[in-house]
């Protein structure tokens, strides 16, 4: 881990200094790109902000008044015999919110142990899958989607996807 880090410090600076001596050398106004490109950002930022709160709004309602945890019970009752519960649980809850799925990683830790054959599916877990209703909130409002087609469907097979190779991964490893 602390060669990794190493690495970073060193690292960033290098690439930062590539790029730009990239732009020097095929003429480009690099300043101007960088401050054109911060513009763009900000715009973006500006419009899937409503997106956002409403998003973070919405996880906190549901956690506040527990329809998330009855959820997520429900879920792994449904799920018992193909996902542990915690990890049901934890599955449903990434769907929503990362934040929330770190809190449910840390209590499995805390219960079970990090190198627990659990603790290690659930690690696994939260790498292999994605905050998919956030996620298409935010991209799908950035771009100006308005019809999502298949898109909920194959996310959540993804999910499932990835839900089952962190099991696999983990029984093996």
């Amino acid at each position: 881990m602390k060669l990794i880090l190493c690495l970073s410090d060193y690292l960033i600076p290098l690439v930062m200094f590539y790029i730009v001596c990239l732009g020097l050398a095929m003429k480009r106004p690099v300043y101007e790109d960088f401050v054109r490109g911060a513009k763009e950002g900000v715009r973006t930022v500006a419009g899937i902000l409503p997106t956002l709160v409403g998003l973070m709004a919405g996880v906190g309602v549901l956690r506040s008044s527990g329809l998330l945890d009855a959820l997520t019970a429900l879920f792994g009752t449904a799920a018992e015999g193909v996902l542990p519960p915690q990890l049901a649980g934890l599955t449903l809850v990434r769907l929503f919110s990362s934040s929330a799925a770190v809190g449910l990683l840390l209590d499995i830790f805390r219960q079970y142990g990090a190198d627990s054959r659990l603790g290690l599916a659930a690690s696994l877990m939260l790498s292999c899958t994605e905050t998919v209703f956030y996620t298409m909130s935010v991209y799908f409002m950035a771009a100006g989607v308005k019809k999502t087609r298949h898109t909920l469907a194959g996310a959540l097979i993804s999910t499932a996807a990835g839900a089952a190779a962190s099991l696999f991964l983990a029984k093996f490893l």
